[in-house]
């Protein structure tokens, strides 16, 4: 007996699928839903099978809206199929009605991809730099449709679907293409606008349905405690800094004045309600301050999305995303674009060390250790409770590069502090014996990790000549700030943290017992030209109840607040760039909290006010005097003046730049006003006193030089008799060779 050619034995007619294929795109089970929805070719015909939920009669359309035919209703729950007059294959949309309810849609299934052969092979080979173009929702007018496409890595998925307001939340609506050589999904969603929420429905390979996760490569993403992405357009910004990026790419940094405010964006200021500044907002107060105080840039505390507020944004969930906390990503382009119209450059504090384990992030991605290791003892962090990304992986390496020339490529941001450096280079980082793996040759070293960084420096400066990266690592790993081919970790610069412990160590103790800790001050000359230094005094120093940096001073208030001017003289007179966290400037009393804006009412007081008028007058001395900054990582532009005085607490040195007028930086610890002190000079003549601590405008008692001191050459040996006042520190700039 011979089949009939108008129907098959189940009762379907030819080209129809089976209800067990209808019950799995119901379902959501379906493995290519591709090759079924949309508009296919059948021999000389064509058939349109589409599943809109709630309809009741649907007609396909045309994208001119010429009707090519209408559908018939093979389940209640919304699956249509026919025939249709389409002539060729095309994108198609359908006129659904329920009663007397019409609307319109527009198959996704019925366009064709949109990543291409040459995407996957730089995607496979971990080559491809612009993945922030390709990956994550893009808009796109494809195949003459406005929309935007989605892409996701989810290699061991079973199904993966993007969901959004566009389709009520609908894992069965926009199930996305696998492109298998990549284990990559993406999808065109058409007529989805800018704004709208959306996350990846993702059904592992155990066939569990996963939390709904946020989009990894998100450029904007929901206000906190609310998690979706947001699809957003691209980023629209008339840029007006090309001569401070010209300076930048030309200039050789190690030898330029770089002294950073690091600024937490959400507790520098706040408005009267107490909520958060805008970007707006922030550039009408913040670069004008900066600007005002001399500093040469703003680092930021991470501004990537994040969920928690006391993580200060170091647990990240969304690290192409500027937080929503301060408006849309445009308000900060704007806020980067006013910093470099004025010459202030804008470092942004970057965490690939490790990621929160929040549902809706990294963590087990598609049911799997995906971009962190399945072993705790390589993918757990013990001191933050967080997941490690695995550097072994092509695929995390390229997510994490690529991030970090966005923001220079974006945002045109001017560097990169990295974080938690010294957690990334150890295996047996905060591990006892037995929690951790060696490396391939039985090491603690990381050696993956290595190549990550050394790979990330290489590109970023490679590819933005004009930004800095700057390495937050604590250990004696050598030549953190050395180039990749010199056998480095390619950093520009690495944070000073034995000065900063050190010195603030020191400055803790009482006054008469310094002379006994002398060395805590001199040791750090000895590898002070190691590595380019950045001197940090920074937030990690002024919270868990280590108390501000005017409360770690000794002695009464007086002499906590000459401690601290004498501090500050000293660093802005020491080798290496400067870094200043925000509200030490003027010696806020309390310690910082990131929940509300900092004391600035303490500024009406004069010993507060006289802080900040001096580290405003410490940034341009050191920015306008070559000798001060021109070889801050060379040892050629330093030479003790007086190491061994332990017993007055004295240290002298000269700071000196070829062709410039050296300039002397005297520093007494101790309360102790000495006249006469006898100081070594190189050369005879005047010395300017070009900065005092001590000044009564600071809030000093005013001892000092009278603006000058005289060197002799008594018979080789040139000396000036030199004013040193109780817990100062003074600068004298040769005013001429006599």
């Amino acid at each position: 007996m011979t089949k009939s050619p108008s129907a098959l034995d189940d009762g379907r007619a030819p080209g129809e699928i089976p209800l067990s294929e209808i019950e799995a795109i119901l379902a959501g089970r379906h493995a290519n839903p591709f090759a079924v929805l949309g508009l296919h070719k059948l021999g000389e015909k064509y058939r349109a099978r589409c599943f809109i939920p709630g309809a009741e009669e649907v007609t396909v359309l045309s994208l001119s809206g010429t009707e090519l035919g209408e559908l018939t209703c093979r389940h209640e729950a919304g699956y249509f199929e026919g025939l249709v007059d389409a002539g060729q294959l095309q994108p198609i949309r359908y006129r659904a009605q329920r009663g007397d309810v019409e609307w319109a849609v527009t198959d996704p299934y019925s366009f064709g991809p949109v990543l291409g052969p040459m995407d996957d092979y730089l995607l496979r080979e971990g080559s491809h730099l612009r993945l922030f173009d390709k990956m994550g929702a893009h808009p796109l007018k494809h195949e003459g449709v406005e929309g935007f496409h989605f892409a996701v890595w989810a290699p061991n998925a079973r199904r993966v679907s993007v969901v959004g307001e566009f389709n009520n939340w609908d894992g069965r609506r926009h199930v996305m293409r696998l492109r298998q050589d990549t284990g990559i999904w993406e999808i065109f969603a058409p007529d989805v606008r800018a704004g709208a929420a959306y996350k990846f429905e993702i059904i592992g390979k155990d066939g569990k349905l996963q939390p709904l996760k946020a989009d990894p490569f998100a450029r904007r993403a929901e206000m906190r405690p609310k998690t979706a992405s947001v699809t957003s357009p691209e980023l629209a910004q008339v840029w007006e800094d090309q001569a401070h990026r010209e300076f930048w790419e030309k200039a050789d940094h190690r030898r330029q004045p770089i002294t950073i405010y690091e600024v937490h964006a959400g507790s520098w200021q706040r408005r009267d309600d107490g909520s958060f500044l805008s970007w707006d907002e922030l550039a009408s107060r913040l670069i004008p301050y900066c600007v005002d105080m001399g500093f040469t840039h703003i680092e930021f505390l991470p501004i990537t999305e994040h969920p928690y507020d006391p993580s200060w944004g170091y647990q990240t969930t969304g690290l192409y995303a500027p937080s929503a906390r301060f408006g849309e990503p445009e308000g900060f382009a704007r806020f980067v674009n006013g910093c470099h119209k004025v010459g202030i450059g804008v470092i942004l504090d970057w965490v690939p060390a490790h990621f929160p384990t929040d549902a809706h992030g990294l963590r087990d991605f598609d049911g799997t250790a995906l971009y962190e290791h399945a072993d705790p003892r390589q993918g757990y962090h013990p001191d933050w409770n967080t997941a490690i990304y695995n550097f072994g992986r092509v695929e995390v390496l390229s997510y994490l590069i690529n991030n970090a020339l966005y923001w220079a490529e974006k945002y045109h941001l001017d560097g990169l502090r990295v974080d938690a450096v010294a957690s990334m280079l150890y295996l047996d980082y905060s591990r006892r014996e037995g929690e951790w793996i060696p490396n391939e040759y039985g090491g603690r070293e990381n050696l993956e990790s290595v190549r990550f960084l050394q790979k990330m420096n290489s590109l970023s400066y490679g590819t933005h000549p004009g930004v800095m990266t700057i390495a937050e690592e604590s250990t004696s790993w050598p030549k953190v700030s050395a180039p990749v081919h010199e056998g480095g970790l390619g950093f520009g610069f690495k944070w000073n943290m034995g000065f900063m412990h050190d010195t603030l160590s020191y400055l803790a103790r009482e006054p008469i017992h310094r002379k006994h800790h002398h060395n805590a001050i001199t040791f750090g000359l000895v590898y002070a030209f190691a590595e380019n230094f950045v001197l940090p005094l920074s937030h990690d120093e002024v919270v868990h109840g280590k108390g501000s940096l005017i409360a770690k001073m000794a002695g009464d208030d007086w002499q906590k607040f000459a401690n601290l001017r004498a501090y500050y003289g000293f660093m802005w007179g020491y080798p290496g760039k400067k870094l200043l966290f925000m509200g030490q400037e003027f010696a806020q009393w309390a310690e910082w909290s990131e929940s509300k804006s900092l004391d600035w009412n303490l500024l009406a007081y004069h010993p507060h006010q006289g802080m900040r008028r001096l580290v405003r007058d410490l940034n341009f001395c050191y920015r306008s005097k070559p000798a001060l900054h021109a070889r801050d990582c060379e040892g050629e532009g330093f030479r003790w003046l007086v190491v061994d005085d332990a017993d007055n607490s004295v240290f002298a040195w000269l700071r000196m730049a070829p062709g410039e007028k050296p300039v002397a930086v005297i520093t007494n610890f101790t309360p102790v006003y000495r006249a006469n002190y006898r100081l070594p000079l190189p050369h005879a003549g005047k010395w300017r006193e070009v900065l005092n601590t001590d000044a009564e405008i600071y809030g000093g008692s005013g001892k000092g030089n009278g603006g000058k001191v005289q060197a002799v050459d008594a018979g080789g040996s040139i000396w000036a008799d030199v004013t040193l006042p109780p817990l100062a520190t003074i600068m004298l700039e040769l005013e001429n060779n006599a």
